[in-house]
């Protein structure tokens, strides 16, 4: 399926999706996901560092 098929279907139209159509909307959802749980928890973890570092200083 090309992505100008796919880009040119929207949920809100009353036909179906085809299988192949569903399957390429649900893997580019959960890789948008994953990709925005990997910079939340890099924000995370690097915020971390960043408290423990200011409160070395401060002793």
């Amino acid at each position: 399926m090309s992505e100008q098929e796919l880009n040119s279907y929207r949920l809100t139209s009353l036909e179906e999706p085809t299988d192949e159509m569903l399957a390429q909307i649900m893997h580019e959802a959960a890789e948008d996901a994953r990709k925005s749980n990997e910079a939340a928890h890099k924000k995370f973890f690097e915020e971390i560092q960043q408290m423990i570092k200011k409160g070395e200083k401060r002793e």
